[in-house]
């Protein structure tokens, strides 16, 4: 028995978690897919058949799909936990381009702890959630290629100049800066090179700058006087008023309630 839950979703991608409680030890019949995928294992461990290949999976390995390929699964150790990332072509294209990958790849502790925090970053999908993913997917399908996947160079011009127009868009407040995949968008890049350029150019991520930004624009929803948390946390594109209150705690080490009391409109 299968069952998935979607845990994010947007246009270039979809995470969900799977669980699957079948224990039979032979094959499945064999299933085409449509999509470019990656799954990795959260708990317990199966085996998966394409063409020419049988894999052994948990939690150190991997499986990637490609459109049009066939596989079949067996779980002869009983039923397992996993984290399915289905991606758009063009996504896919610009971590891996056209090089030929494996159906597997090995997943030490730092792709481990990459695949938490993408799992911990549900309330801000747009921004924190999507840069994990991005980090995930180059760490991952990268070590699943057979050959030299696409440079990326984010010190060169064109990467200072990328950066200095993202952080114009988020200064800005404009509508494109709602989340990463928009933001490139508007700035005609793609996702993972305007990530890439954006932290090697300033240091610091996309999430955590316009974090920054917000936190400042909350600052000063406090400082004039501001009350309601939870309108200002929706003003302001946060989930909640739990999430303003981490991200504000994360960046000036103090809660609202204590900033509000050391600033005069407390």
């Amino acid at each position: 028995m299968l069952s998935a839950t979607t845990i994010a979703r947007r246009p270039a991608f979809e995470v969900s978690a799977v669980i699957c409680r079948d224990d039979h030890t032979g094959w499945s019949p064999p299933d085409a897919h449509t999509g470019h995928r990656l799954v990795l294992v959260r708990a317990g461990r199966f085996r998966r058949r394409t063409p020419g290949a049988v894999t052994d999976l948990d939690r150190t390995t991997a499986y990637l799909g490609t459109p049009g390929e066939e596989d079949s699964f067996a779980h002869p150790a009983g039923g397992d936990v996993c984290t399915a990332l289905h991606l758009a072509p063009e996504l896919w294209r610009d971590i891996v381009g056209e090089t030929p990958v494996r159906p597997w790849a090995y997943v030490d502790a730092r792709v481990d702890l990459a695949h938490r925090r993408l799992l911990a970053a549900r309330e801000d999908v747009d921004y924190a959630l999507t840069e994990r993913l991005l980090a995930l997917l180059a760490a991952t399908i990268g070590r699943a290629a057979t050959g030299a996947v696409p440079a990326h160079r984010p010190h060169d011009p064109a990467a200072e100049r990328l950066a200095a127009a993202a952080r114009e868009v988020v200064l800005a407040d404009d509508p494109a800066a709602v989340g990463l995949l928009p933001l490139a968008a508007l700035l005609g890049a793609s996702p993972y090179r305007l990530s890439r350029a954006f932290s090697a150019v300033t240091g610091v991520s996309l999430t955590r700058y316009r974090n920054r930004v917000r936190v400042a624009r909350a600052l000063d929803g406090i400082e004039a006087g501001e009350t309601d948390l939870a309108a200002l946390a929706a003003r302001l594109g946060f989930a909640d008023q739990a999430h303003l209150t981490r991200t504000v705690r994360q960046h000036a080490g103090e809660t609202p309630s204590g900033v509000r009391r050391g600033l005069p409109g407390g």
